[in-house]
C-alpha cells in the first residue's frame, strides 16, 4: 500500500522526470475532484492524501540511505493540487467551468515545476531537513509559492491588462 500511494499509483517509476510526471498525474485528479466536489472536496482530497502520502513516505524511506527517493511523487501531485487551488476555488466560488481557465492551469504547472526544482528559501529548507516530512512539505510549499504566482499572473491579466 505505501508503495502505490506513495509512488502516485506507480506513477514514480515513469522516466525520465517522474516528479513532472507526478504532477501531470495530478492534473486530471485535480480536474476530476474538482467537478465531483469543487473546491472543498480538492482541498479535503489535498489533506488526506498529504497525510497518506506521508506514511508512505515514511515507509518507503525507512533505513534507506536516500531519504528522497526519485520515484516517490506522492509529494508533487499535493503540491500540485496546492498550486491548482486558486483556480479551484474561483471556478466553485463564481460558478465557472474550470476548463475555461487553461492558462491559469499552465501557470500551475510551470510555476509548480519551477519552484519544486529551483528549490528557493522556504522550499529548499523543508528538502534539506532530510526527512519524510521535508519531503512533502518541500513540494507544499512549492505549491504555495506557485498559487501565489497564479494569483498574481490572474490579477495581472484580469486586472492590468483587461484595463
Amino acid at each position: 500500500m505505501a508503495r502505490i500511494l506513495g509512488t502516485a499509483c506507480f506513477v514514480g517509476y515513469l522516466r525520465p522526470a517522474p516528479g513532472t510526471w507526478g504532477s501531470l498525474f495530478a492534473l486530471p485528479l485535480a480536474w476530476l475532484l474538482h467537478v465531483i466536489g469543487g473546491f472543498p472536496l480538492l482541498a479535503v482530497a489535498a489533506a488526506a492524501y498529504f497525510a497518506a502520502a506521508l506514511w508512505a513516505t515514511a515507509r518507503m524511506t525507512a533505513g534507506g540511505a536516500d531519504h528522497d527517493p526519485s520515484e516517490i511523487v506522492a509529494d508533487e501531485v499535493v503540491g500540485q493540487w496546492i498550486a491548482l487551488f486558486p483556480l479551484s476555488y474561483a471556478a466553485w466560488d463564481r460558478g465557472i467551468d474550470i476548463l475555461a481557465m487553461w492558462p491559469g492551469w499552465v501557470a500551475a504547472f510551470l510555476l509548480f515545476r519551477l519552484f519544486d526544482i529551483w528549490k528557493p528559501w522556504l522550499v529548499g529548507w523543508a528538502d534539506r531537513r532530510g526527512d519524510a516530512l521535508g519531503v512533502m512539505l518541500d513540494d507544499v510549499i512549492a505549491g504555495v509559492f506557485a498559487a501565489v504566482g497564479v494569483l498574481a499572473l490572474a490579477a495581472l491579466a484580469h486586472g492590468v491588462l483587461m484595463r
